[in-house]
């Protein structure tokens, strides 16, 4: 039995020998290795669009005036032109547009860049359209409206569609 024990208590004694040989091994040298890489992108120039519908309401034979308003969003420092078509009825042109109403009836008005209405606004970049530059957010232009006086034409209701065209 003495010699169990004696194994016994050598074996005890190799294993602490062997766990604090591990314990004090010395701690090995971590070393990091880097890079870089490089990241980019193109902002291409865009531009967004949107109106609200102008509505004269009831007219009487005098002139009447109402506004309308585009929007239009761009990507930062990017120029534009914001033109209006003629609209859609027969014989409408940039300076004398029509709203076709009962029995193909027409009514007359015109739309304007300014407060004013002293100027035009058509569809020819650089006579008769509104610039601007874009700044990222959606930027307001108003339609100035305006149905001359001294139109008695079929009583209903008359209506037109425009388009609004952003060019960059």
């Amino acid at each position: 039995m003495k010699t169990l024990n004696s194994l016994k208590l050598s074996l005890a004694a190799s294993i602490a020998v062997l766990t604090l040989g591990l314990a004090s091994a010395p701690a090995s040298a971590t070393t990091n290795v880097t890079t870089t890489f490089g990241v980019s992108a193109t902002v291409q120039s865009t531009c967004l669009i949107s109106a609200t519908a102008l509505a004269f309401g009831t007219y009487t034979g005098a002139v009447d005036n109402a506004t309308s308003t585009v929007s239009v969003t761009c990507t930062n420092t990017t120029p534009y032109n914001v033109s209006l078509n003629a609209g859609s009825a027969t014989g409408a042109t940039v300076t004398t547009r029509k709203m076709t109403g009962p029995s193909s009836a027409l009514l007359n008005y015109s739309l304007f860049s300014n407060s004013g209405m002293t100027t035009n606004w058509g569809n020819v970049i650089g006579t008769d359209t509104v610039t601007g530059t874009g700044n990222g957010s959606a930027q307001a232009i108003t339609v100035y409206g305006q149905i001359p006086a001294s139109q008695y034409v079929t009583p209903g209701s008359y209506a037109d569609t425009i388009t609004a065209t952003v060019t960059y």
